[in-house]
């Protein structure tokens, strides 16, 4: 069996702050508590660099690291997107990205959402 989802990626690195925490956990509070999407995770980068051209990278003679960091969330296109239009205002210049996918398997009672 397959169902139609939404992959969704959001690139942030972790001096950014929300209104309140990091803006990593205001985040995962929001996905978790206002949408509970499915399949949440963070991944820390080593290395990486955006727009203005700065690298970012793990050094050991550094003492204050800002890494890159990737939440990679998905749900039924319904749900991400949703999600989607309330991370806009937080996160900074278009750092979300989302493309469809297919999910397998048999059906739980988390994935019989509408």
């Amino acid at each position: 069996m397959t169902e139609e989802i939404l992959m969704v990626r959001v690139y942030l690195h972790e001096a950014d702050h929300g209104r309140r925490k990091t803006l990593m956990q205001e985040i995962l509070t929001l996905l978790q508590d206002q949408h509970g999407v499915e399949g949440v995770t963070v991944f820390r980068g080593i290395a990486g660099f955006g727009a203005s051209g700065e690298v970012r990278a793990d050094d050991i003679l550094r003492l204050n690291v800002d890494l890159p960091l990737m939440i990679q969330f998905f749900d039924v296109p319904k749900v991400a997107e949703a999600a989607i239009g309330i991370l806009g205002d937080l996160v900074p210049g278009r750092h979300i990205v989302s493309w469809p996918a297919k999910r397998y398997g048999a059906a739980t009672s988390l994935s019989n959402k509408s």
